[in-house]
């Protein structure tokens, strides 16, 4: 399989997706704005399935969950578990290191309003795919939401249909891996309280513990 099939960072599948980054390069000369790459270990034992890197968080910094609000509960509870080497994550360059864990997103690129279409979602599921079939010792896949959560299984070869999304629901798949569901790490979550640090951190510590590290 070719590293291309995982991440191509060239990719113009989305149209919709391919035009907004061309105006955020305009706008923001400075920005990445371009598909983000997965991030973390290369041999994992945890995968987290995150949505879509944000406009001003990983869109701008080029690595997943960083820069931007999301990251900030996500980095600091990895961080308390032990998977990550510093509480948080600013920028591509800084010195941060996933152990044992590694994020990718179900969209590589930055949607408007961040919101991806169904179609875009779909597209965007074949470097899912593939990238999580190169990943042969995965225990737990921690998805955030349930885009994700979905995104994952379609990328599996699972129907969503069969696996309900859940807060700290967990799914034992037949290869042996454990689908693990959590609410997004979202500002709106967090705000409202939909998402709580210590829910946020019960369910990285189960996802630890079903994982063996």
């Amino acid at each position: 399989m070719t590293e291309r099939a995982q991440f191509d960072p060239d990719c113009r599948r989305c149209p919709r997706l391919a035009g907004f980054l061309g105006e955020v390069r305009t706008r923001y000369p400075d920005y990445w704005a371009r598909p983000v790459p997965s991030f973390g270990a290369a041999d994992p034992r945890i995968v987290i399935v995150g949505l879509a890197p944000g406009l001003h968080g990983a869109n701008r910094t080029g690595r997943p969950f960083t820069g931007d609000y999301a990251g900030i509960l996500l980095y600091q509870t990895l961080y308390e578990a032990g998977l990550a080497s510093r509480p948080q994550s600013e920028t591509r360059e800084d010195a941060l290191k996933l152990r044992r864990t590694r994020i990718l997103n179900s969209v590589k690129c930055v949607p408007p309003q961040n919101k991806p279409t169904p179609v875009e979602i779909r597209t965007c599921n074949a470097y899912l795919g593939a990238e999580l079939a190169s990943l042969r010792h995965v225990r737990v896949v921690l998805a955030l939401g349930r885009i994700a959560h979905e995104a994952f299984l379609r990328a599996s070869g699972l129907k969503p249909s069969a696996f309900p999304f859940g807060h700290g629901r967990e799914h034992p798949l037949e290869d042996g891996r454990v689908l693990l569901d959590s609410y997004h790490c979202s500002r709106y979550n967090t705000s409202t309280r939909r998402l709580t640090a210590p829910m946020f951190q019960r369910v990285v510590a189960r996802a630890c513990t079903l994982a063996g590290v």
